[in-house]
């Protein structure tokens, strides 16, 4: 490929057919969506990835264009067992299948397990990257073995260990039924 291409308004067809790569490793602050969940530090972490256009032949030997991404980071979050800064690594590897329109992508979408888009001149490379990363944060983000334990304690000084022992209702109902209470 002799023309510069911009991942932000990639000709996904002209993409595969040329079986092109691209290729990224840019500042995690260009990401809007992860840097707003990487504590203020997002300009000390990277993201790279990178892509490859593919024409693959289909059913009646008509060609189908693929998109094969990955990606990776380290994005900065709170443990949340010992609330600490976690270095959490996320990792992208997908395949996408791309369609004419929305219908052939839904219809396509029923019938295989591959990710079905749909084909655009001005596809967004870098917000499908972006996408797949946020896909694979954490619910819950903590340490493999977190570098300190978090200290337990109570808070008030009052407290008690063993709940004081009460008298079971039912029991006392049972002793009205046969009058000894």
């Amino acid at each position: 490929m002799s023309h510069q291409l911009d991942p932000k308004k990639l000709d996904v067809k002209a993409f595969a057919r040329d079986a092109g790569g691209l290729s990224g490793d840019e500042p995690l602050i260009r990401f809007e969506r992860l840097a707003a969940d990487a504590l203020g530090l997002a300009g000390d972490f990277r993201v790279h990835w990178e892509a490859r256009g593919e024409l693959k032949s289909g059913p009646g030997g008509t060609p189908e264009v693929w998109l094969h991404m990955q990606a990776h980071t380290i994005l900065p979050m709170v443990c949340q067992r010992c609330l600490e800064l976690a270095r959490v690594e996320l990792t992208a590897n997908r395949s996408f299948r791309f369609a004419a329109n929305e219908e052939q992508a839904a219809a396509l979408d029923e019938l295989c397990e591959e990710d079905v888009l749909v084909y655009a001149r001005d596809f967004n490379l870098h917000d499908l990257v972006e996408d797949e990363l946020l896909l694979a944060m954490p619910l819950v983000p903590v340490h493999d073995a977190c570098p300190s334990v978090p200290k337990m304690r109570v808070a008030d000084a009052d407290f008690q260990d063993e709940p004081e022992v009460r008298p079971n209702p039912f029991g006392l109902l049972g002793g009205l039924k046969v009058g000894k209470v």
